[in-house]
């Protein structure tokens, strides 16, 4: 039996504690406002730390994205918090509830592999609204809304692979918005698209946003992207990954195009190039450690 197997804080004593298996300490609630509070969170792969008593209060209503170094664990952070991924300990709540009693929606970076290839596009966007029990005409109202919402002009009678790829992740943002979710989660979700495509389905997650009020969590490698849908921009450092800082962004909605140019945007996406900038000059600590 090795000393790590007789140690309780060891990396490979915390690998085996249950999947959100609550933290020792006492849960302190986000100020009035947060919408997703966690605390202690902790995460270690192969006996390394990714995150390590993690804290972090999300505002209700708002769209944050989150940015920082190659590695940092964007993805990971938001698939934790989604319930996708295991964590070691801590806690998640969302409006001090669990994830088992919230309602949230996914979009995919890899559009592709997350949509049904045997069911037609619309038995996919369906398919959450028939999994929740709803009924065959409840399912058809929603999905016509979100037809009509987002000016679909494509035969959603198709199957997925026959769409092209904004059409698909078109698709795959209408089937994550189709229980009204409280939070949606978006890895990445312009990665794969054209500019054009790109355009279009931003001003159509804006339009959600400012009708729904819906809180949205995005990952982006793409600073502009980034700065530019958000109201908060949530800065990571390197691993192990701790709040950078997070850069507020307030200009009006529905933000458009000019809104690149706009003095406020530059300045902003300046302050966020500069702190990311920082984080990734540092040396990690890892490698400074010898390890």
């Amino acid at each position: 039996m090795s000393p790590d197997s007789l140690d309780p804080m060891s990396p490979a004593a915390r690998e085996r504690e249950p999947a959100g298996a609550p933290s020792e300490a006492a849960f302190v609630p986000g100020p009035p406002g947060t919408h997703v509070t966690i605390r202690g969170l902790t995460k270690y792969f192969a006996g390394s730390p990714l995150y390590e008593h993690f804290d972090l209060d999300l505002p209700k209503g708002r769209i944050v994205s989150i940015f920082g170094p190659n590695g940092c664990g964007k993805s990971t952070l938001i698939n934790m918090i989604a319930g996708l991924v295991p964590i070691d300990s801590g806690q998640i709540l969302f409006d001090g509830v669990s994830l088992r009693e919230t309602t949230i929606g996914y979009v995919f970076q890899n559009y592709r592999d997350a949509l049904f290839p045997w069911m037609r596009t619309v038995d996919n966007i369906a398919y959450p609204l028939q999994l929740a029990g709803r009924s065959p005409a409840d399912v058809a109202r929603r999905v016509d809304e979100l037809i009509a919402s987002f000016e679909v002009k494509f035969d959603l009678r198709r199957y997925p692979y026959e769409l092209s790829g904004g059409q698909q992740q078109t698709a795959s943002i209408m089937r994550a918005l189709a229980p009204a979710p409280e939070v949606l989660f978006l890895d990445e979700p312009f990665s794969a698209l054209d500019f054009e495509m790109t355009l279009f389905i931003r001003e159509k997650l804006q339009d959600v946003f400012m009708r729904t009020g819906t809180t949205m969590i995005l990952v982006s490698h793409d600073i502009e992207e980034a700065v530019y849908l958000a109201d908060l921009v949530l800065l990571l450092t390197r691993r192990p990954t701790k709040v950078a800082e997070i850069v507020p962004f307030d200009a009006p909605r529905p933000r458009t195009t000019a809104t690149l140019s706009d003095d406020g945007f530059i300045r902003t996406k300046a302050r966020t190039l500069e702190i990311f900038q920082r984080e990734v000059r540092k040396p990690s600590p890892t490698l400074s450690s010898g390890l």
